[in-house]
């Protein structure tokens, strides 16, 4: 396994607890489902109302990967990070679980000063920030090619009816197949909306968690590590 993928395991196993690899999300143009690509064929939708209440497997995998990607060579937040988790079993104080990590830290040839944590970590909030902008980008892309030419063929029958309305009788027959995909229309923009929707929530949350993890550490270590 490239090194770089056992560095995405390792991260994705410090944000979500017993984390196991999960097929590799597809890239973003491809990463919004019509017809759930990249997703396992047996897996159960969750529903919309499940939706942003945890961390998503697929973009938890997705982050890690972005981390691992652009993990500077040498000790840095991570490995502080890793060493702290492995005190949270002995019975120490918050307060001397970062100062134990901190003191490990520095014997495995990490940077002396503080900063070097803090500046990593910000350095990492930064590259999840740019990959939730380009995700969100990829999204509104998406809204609008599927959506969006979906909306545009609606307002357009919209206005054939309004002619064909005025002509004769036996014009009926174009109407009502008109009218038909007008209501299938309805369904396909509810539905594309909504998976849409659904799977920017699962991001959103997933980023969140991630994000939520390095600032509470950051607070700490300006907190504990003086």
């Amino acid at each position: 396994m490239p090194e770089s993928d056992n560095l995405g395991h390792k991260i994705l196993s410090f944000f979500i607890k017993d984390a196991e690899p999960t097929t590799p999300p597809p890239a973003y143009g491809t990463m919004m489902p019509t017809g759930q690509t990249g997703a396992s064929p047996s897996a159960p939708s969750a529903s919309p109302a499940d939706a942003g209440k945890a961390p998503d497997a697929k973009f938890a995998e997705h982050l890690a990967s972005v981390l691992a990607q652009n993990n500077p060579p040498g000790p840095d937040y991570f490995e502080f990070s890793e060493t702290l988790r492995s005190l949270a079993g002995l019975g120490l104080t918050e307060e001397k679980q970062f100062q134990a990590a901190w003191a490990s830290f520095k014997a495995m040839g990490g940077a002396p000063e503080v900063a070097a944590l803090t500046t990593t970590g910000q350095h990492y909030l930064t590259v999840l920030g740019a990959d939730r902008d380009a995700f969100g980008k990829s999204v509104e892309t998406a809204i609008a090619e599927r959506v969006g030419g979906l909306q545009k063929e609606q307002q357009q029958l919209q206005t054939d009816n309004e002619t064909l309305a005025k002509q004769l009788a036996e014009i009926q027959q174009k109407l009502a197949a008109n009218n038909a995909r007008l209501a299938a229309i309805g369904g396909e923009v509810t539905e594309q909306s909504g998976r849409l929707n659904q799977n920017r929530q699962r991001y959103e949350a997933t980023y969140a968690h991630f994000t939520q993890k390095i600032k509470d550490d950051l607070l700490k270590i300006t907190q504990y590590l003086r």
